[in-house]
């Protein structure tokens, strides 16, 4: 909104010419969700108390998570709100990209928002049945895949997928594009979901995901920078770095009431909408491999479920003393705080080795 507002204005007023660089609007647009987190976040929870909206801790969980029952949920819409408010007014809203990024963080809220509002309001344990809300995922996945296969973003926009490591070596999907970008979506919102578990880690590495994503799309969308590195070259792409700046400041503002001891969760409301836009992202740019790396926790947290349930379905016995993986160190001795800002380490270092990628080819 600024962008279209105040752009125009450049040749009377000629400090507005600075809404020309994206690196000045992600700025601000970092600086607009963390105020907006800060100063509606209380207001929110306090809501959220009201309503008696509150978490309901598993049985079969760790006995040291017992006392957060209670603790408000969908904390997520703060989440949201400190998104796709400063992504609103600080990109420019005739972006394609920017376009298919907040229809996919607030598709994937929504749904996230339904599970939520079953399990706090109407006190259905299972909220959204698990095959609805997988549904929801695959329906808005495929949504996106259509999108981007039959109407692409950028002229040199292409169903393939770039392969780490090799300067001109892509994967060619063609059709197949459609249930990739339905699989990587519903993935990642997925493995961020089920990493969800610890007060301020998913949210922490979210976070690292998105400050590297910045600088991703920053890259992709300068002819340049990706000619140099020798990277696809997206037009257009760049402005998803306003996108991702809002998403880091808006996690950074979350984590200042979900951080240990959390005085509110973020639920599935937030989860599926930051893991829905990480893959979103990763595709749009091309580095759909690359999130491997990248969300390396995310990867292991979800690995760690299915390996788990596959191996006691078919020996009766576990490999982990509990899943996702987090659990797992909590019941080996590692106090929770320990767990996570290891955790944000190795996410960091993942991070740092998916922008390596970009050099070593």
């Amino acid at each position: 909104m600024f962008y279209h507002l105040l752009y125009p204005l450049r040749d009377i007023v000629s400090g507005f010419n600075l809404f020309r660089y994206i690196t000045f609007r992600a700025a601000y647009a970092v600086v607009t969700a963390l105020v907006i987190s800060i100063w509606f976040g209380p207001g929110i929870i306090a809501m959220l108390k009201r309503r008696q909206i509150g978490e309901k801790i598993r049985a079969e969980g760790p006995k040291s998570h017992y006392a957060k029952a209670g603790t408000p949920t969908m904390g997520g819409l703060i989440v949201l709100l400190a998104t796709l408010v400063p992504t609103l007014l600080w990109a420019d809203l005739t972006n394609r990209y920017i376009q298919l990024i907040v229809v996919v963080t607030a598709g994937m809220g929504l749904i996230g928002f339904i599970d939520d509002y079953y399990k706090a309001v109407r006190k259905q344990p299972k909220g959204l049945v698990a095959k609805k809300k997988l549904l929801g995922q695959l329906v808005l996945g495929l949504a996106l895949g259509i999108v981007l296969y039959t109407w692409p973003p950028s002229p040199e926009f292409t169903t393939s997928t770039d392969v780490p490591f090799f300067k001109t070596l892509a994967l060619p999907l063609g059709i197949f594009f459609i249930p990739f970008v339905l699989l990587v979506v519903a993935a990642t919102s997925n493995a961020v979901n089920l990493t969800d578990g610890l007060d301020g880690l998913a949210i922490g590495l979210s976070a690292i995901a998105f400050l590297a994503f910045a600088a991703i799309c920053y890259i992709t969308g300068r002819s340049d920078f990706s000619r140099y590195l020798a990277i696809t070259y997206l037009p257009g792409a760049g402005e998803l770095t306003i996108y991702c700046a809002a998403a880091m400041g808006a996690a950074l503002g979350f984590l200042w009431f979900n951080a240990h001891p959390a005085e509110v969760f973020m639920g599935d409301t937030g989860a599926l909408a930051l893991g829905g836009a990480i893959g979103a992202l990763a595709i749009m740019t091309k580095k759909e491999i690359l999130l491997l790396i990248l969300g390396g926790v995310f990867a292991a947290e979800a690995l760690s479920v299915i390996l788990q349930v596959g191996y006691f379905r078919y020996t009766g016995r576990r490999i982990f003393r509990m899943a996702p993986l987090h659990h797992h160190f909590e019941l080996l001795g590692w106090p929770e705080s320990k767990v996570v800002v290891r955790f944000w380490i190795i996410g960091a270092i993942c991070a740092l080795l998916t922008l390596s990628t970009l050099k070593i080819r």
